[in-house]
């Protein structure tokens, strides 16, 4: 009746946000000239006349301390302003994450302004998504959002090139730069919409503009259509998988753990109507027929068609997959990303890789008899900041212990690897202390358990216990980080000094071989040589030991003398008988180490080549007698 909101979703998120203040909540929603304001008087409440119809005497019997209670007087001009509210976001991009804390009285521009200086983009090429109300524009007061205190955004730059020039880094960027056609069909009214959306726009977004459309909240729409890699609301499109120009899907609405507005508008005929019961009405609900399924608008019989998993499940994996798909239908598909497989397995992906990719361990333990689980899964579990930063941080593994054998079996387990005192505490705890979340972090020797959180709790302080964990394990993975790094480059030396050792022995090994070959060689070349001497020796006794004497120079015969001059300069002389053969002159150089393959024996005057006359001459014939001087050649 104050702020004109009509739809029930919207005020529970504004009340839940003001810690259930109906003051502070309508303070944040209507302008303050106009607002449920407090004067410096006492704390009394002040509302402007143009609000609701209460009366001047209903307001009197109400008491000035009653902060459920409105008052109607007349307003002074002396008001306490409103202390500005603070917002954190973590804004994402690519690999970094930028944490900015403004007043809400600032507007998307400020944000922009200081990406532009940690990031060094231009702010007039951010595209600055995550808003939970759609696209906004840099004039836009983040006070007229109603944002929680904490946000995640995300930074996209379509105009701008990827880290990486690759061809499918060129390619997705196209695909970013398209414009996809989706035809979503909307069940329960049989209406077709031809939606246009960019390949940047992300999934979520798309759902939020459904949402518009239907008013079907995105945790309450059911679709049907959207491809298999489509595992994640923050998806964009152009990597989504969705068919390129046109995509049809259909949506519908689930059953919904939270009232209707139509079951809301019925119950609360009277907006001023004060309830001054406390929480025990509550507690008592059932005397009234009402169970904790149906004060919510789904019989129990609806919530438990089938349970959460079987007992005495002798695998773990299957177990694990009955309980996802379980969860699914009960509570919807936005919901954190459960580990299939066995605990020991999930300790391997979250504990034992690198340094760098370890995280942590979360372990939701399901009960299904207590009065806090439907509250708790669909309100704070399937709350789209925790299954994004679950999804982004967490490794999640749960467990329903509903059955007794069931809570045995992880009893054991929680024994085996966290410790009697840890099992103990979790036997200790009640049926309706459930369900539990356990934070648990990897260490050297052990694996510690960080935190235990009861079903008890809200979104804000589940998501601040979750970042207090997040902080105690980055320091740690900090230091683990440094200690692997450290001990990867005395790794790195090490194998650096065993290549070297390595290629050194091979260089040895290759220097000694080659000087075992040139020694080789030599010895092979020298045996062939003393060979060829020997043989060359032998032939030259045998030529000289065939020689005929040498005639006396008081010979009766003609003799003819020669004079043979050696390369060398050296000469020497013979006799010979002038009917001798040529071949007789051969033999005799021959047998002085000069062959006459080798070597050529030439004549003076005229100069001609004697070894190409005929042998078989006589050196009468060949003009050697009486006397000649010839001289050796080697031949070439």
């Amino acid at each position: 009746a104050c702020t004109g909101i009509e739809n029930i979703d919207e005020a529970i998120t504004l009340l839940e946000q003001n810690n259930w203040d109906l003051v502070a909540a309508i303070n944040g929603v209507i302008p303050q000239e106009n607002g449920i304001l407090q004067s410096e008087y006492g704390g009394e409440t002040l509302q402007g006349p143009a609000y609701g119809p209460t009366s001047h005497s209903t307001a009197a019997s109400s008491t000035p301390s009653s902060s459920s209670a409105f008052r109607h007087v007349v307003p002074s001009r002396q008001i306490v302003e409103r202390q500005p509210r603070m917002l954190d976001f973590r804004v994402e991009y690519r690999d970094r994450n930028v944490d900015v804390v403004l007043e809400d009285s600032s507007t998307v521009g400020e944000i922009k302004h200081i990406l532009e200086n940690e990031l060094q983009i231009p702010a007039s090429k951010m595209l600055l998504k995550g808003w939970k109300t759609g696209d906004v524009d840099d004039s836009t007061v983040l006070k007229t959002l109603h944002l929680p205190k904490n946000n995640s955004l995300y930074v996209l730059t379509p105009d701008l090139p990827p880290p990486s020039s690759s061809s499918h880094s060129g390619a997705l960027q196209e695909s970013l730069n398209q414009n996809f056609m989706l035809i979503v069909t909307h069940r329960e009214a049989q209406r077709e919409y031809n939606l246009n959306f960019s390949g940047s726009s992300t999934i979520q977004e798309v759902k939020r503009n459904v949402y518009d459309l239907t008013s079907i909240p995105v945790r309450h729409q059911l679709w049907e259509g959207w491809p298999p890699s489509a595992t994640d609301d923050s998806m964009t499109l152009a990597v989504s998988g969705v068919t390129f120009p046109c995509h049809r899907l259909t949506v519908g609405r689930r059953s919904s753990p939270i009232q209707t507005r139509e079951q809301s508008e019925e119950q609360c005929t009277d907006v001023h109507m004060v309830s001054d019961s406390d929480g025990d009405d509550f507690e008592d609900a059932t005397e009234f027929g009402v169970d904790d399924g149906e004060m919510f608008g789904v019989a129990s019989s609806a919530l438990r068609k089938s349970p959460m998993m079987p007992e005495n499940a002798e695998n773990e994996g299957d177990a694990l997959l009955q309980f996802t798909a379980e969860f699914s239908s009960r509570y919807g598909d936005c919901h954190p990303v459960y580990f299939i497989g066995s605990l020991e397995a999930a300790f391997q992906e979250a504990f034992y890789g690198k340094a760098r990719d370890r995280k942590l361990l979360a372990i939701y333990l399901h009960h299904d008899d207590s009065v806090l689980t439907n509250v708790f899964c669909s309100q704070m579990l399937c709350a789209e900041s925790i299954v994004s930063y679950l999804s982004q941080n967490f490794i999640t593994w749960a467990w329903d212990m509903t059955k007794e054998a069931n809570r045995a079996r992880f009893l054991t387990m929680c024994t085996r690897h966290f410790g009697s005192v840890v099992a103990q505490t979790i036997r200790t705890q009640k049926t309706d202390q459930f369900p539990l979340f356990l934070i648990i972090m990897g260490k050297r020797s052990s694996n510690e358990v960080l935190n235990v959180i009861q079903g008890n709790t809200t979104v804000d302080e589940l998501m601040m216990r979750l970042m207090a964990a997040m902080e105690i394990f980055s320091a740690q993975q900090q230091e683990d980080i440094k200690d692997e790094d450290e001990r990867e480059a005395r790794e790195n030396v090490k194998r650096e000094q065993d290549e070297a050792y390595r290629i050194s022995l091979e260089a040895d090994r290759a220097k000694r071989e080659a000087q075992e070959r040139e020694i080789a060689e030599q010895f092979r070349l020298e045996q062939i040589r003393k060979e060829q001497e020997e043989e060359r020796e032998a032939i030259r006794l045998s030529l000289e030991q065939s020689l005929p004497p040498e005639p006396k120079e008081e010979s009766t015969e003609s003799v003819s003398k020669l004079r043979i001059r050696t390369p060398s300069g050296e000469f020497f002389e013979r006799r010979f008988l002038a009917s001798s053969k040529l071949q007789v002159v051969f033999d005799f150089v021959a047998s002085k180490g000069y062959p006459w393959e080798e070597y050529k024996l030439l004549g003076t005057f005229p100069r001609r080549d004697v070894t190409q006359l005929d042998p078989n001459k006589s050196l009468l014939e060949v003009k050697l007698y009486p006397q000649e001087t010839l001289f050796l050649e080697a031949k070439e």
